[in-house]
């Protein structure tokens, strides 16, 4: 089993920046990826971006050029940097790993608004 903690969510102006963290625990060996996904009021979750064990890395169209995923294998955490956010960012983001035996686990999510 991996456990997942986001942290780093909040409120912040349209323009403005945030850096989500993912700190994974528990069988942290059984990771083949992970990544970050994102659900808004009333619609289905989406993906955002991910990064693979070997550090390579897919985002949305929609975020391109503007957040940045990476990891720290040390502290076995993942991170979101948020730049130039815009209010249809405004979402519960959710951290996801995906094991080598296909299996995923979820983070709680955390909330990030951006107001215009």
């Amino acid at each position: 089993q991996v456990q997942l903690v986001e942290s780093g969510g909040g409120l912040v102006q349209a323009g403005g920046s945030l850096r989500l963290s993912c700190a994974a625990s528990g069988s942290i060996f059984s990771i083949n990826a992970m990544g970050w996904y994102r659900q808004a009021p009333g619609k289905q979750r989406e993906l955002v971006a991910t990064i693979t064990s070997g550090g390579s890395t897919n985002y949305a169209d929609s975020v391109k050029d503007r957040f940045t995923i990476s990891r720290d294998n040390a502290k076995n955490t993942v991170y979101l940097q948020m730049n130039s956010l815009k209010p249809e960012d405004t979402a519960v983001y959710y951290c996801n790993a995906v094991l080598k035996n296909g299996l995923r686990s979820w983070g709680q999510g955390t909330q990030v608004t951006v107001s215009s």
